[in-house]
């Protein structure tokens, strides 16, 4: 068994295309469960995902690494995949993530990305994402491994500690943990279609800005929140 979080915010336009993907997988549909995290949405998220996913449930951690700690400890799978509400994953995502484990034994796994939205801009910008992404794990200095595309050994993710809660970078820094207990291992040729809204919305430059300087200063723990509720 192979489970899938997702965490999901007012994603009511992105979620279908999401967990049709998953649903779309090579591996029999018995062998992996799809879990939905939802913050608290105030539109249709919950609705629309519920008849695609096996579980869904309002998350009781704060930020995006706390509902990803949340949907990692509800789920059954010794091996546990991230992806973003807003993204979609190809049909052999997860036949891919089972070989490599398979392979390499890692306590940790990670992949690359490719713009959903079509533009030079959002195609460079994920380009030198996914040249940083080789360089750091290539020269051993830094493992750039973002939460939309990866996977974890489930009982070494719950021994390092699960994701700090933090505004950003909480992705590179359970990377640091994690290889104190086993392998950390990229596969370039497990991609994930990124969705470059936020970018846009923001700007490039802004927001790669804005990412590298919370990074840089640690973020800020936050504490619970939330009630907890389930959906099925």
């Amino acid at each position: 068994m192979i489970s899938v979080v997702i965490p999901a915010y007012n994603e009511e336009g992105s979620i279908l295309a999401c967990l049709e993907s998953l649903n779309r997988q090579t591996i029999p549909r018995d062998q992996y469960e799809l879990i939905v995290v939802d913050g608290n949405s105030r539109d249709r998220t919950r609705e629309l995902a519920a008849p695609l996913a096996d579980l869904v449930f309002i998350q009781t951690s704060a930020k995006v690494g706390g509902a990803r700690n949340d949907g990692i400890q509800r789920a059954r799978g010794e091996i546990v995949a991230t992806t973003d509400a807003d993204c979609v994953v190809p049909p052999d995502w997860l036949e891919r993530i089972l070989a490599d484990f398979s392979r390499y034994h890692p306590v940790q796994l990670y992949g690359t990305v490719y713009p959903r939205e079509g533009g030079l801009g959002n195609h460079l910008a994920l380009a030198f994402a996914n040249t940083f992404s080789r360089l750091g794990y290539w020269t051993r200095t830094l493992y750039y491994t973002l939460g939309c595309n990866t996977a974890f050994d489930r009982q070494a993710f719950l021994a390092a500690g699960m994701y700090r809660v933090i505004d950003a970078g909480d992705d590179l820094e359970i990377a640091l943990r994690m290889k104190k207990l086993g392998r950390v291992v990229l596969d370039p040729s497990l991609k994930v279609g990124f969705s470059m809204r936020r970018y846009q919305q923001f700007g490039t430059i802004r927001s790669l800005y804005q990412w590298l300087y919370i990074v840089y200063h640690g973020g800020e723990s936050t504490k619970y929140q939330y009630s907890h509720q389930e959906y099925r």
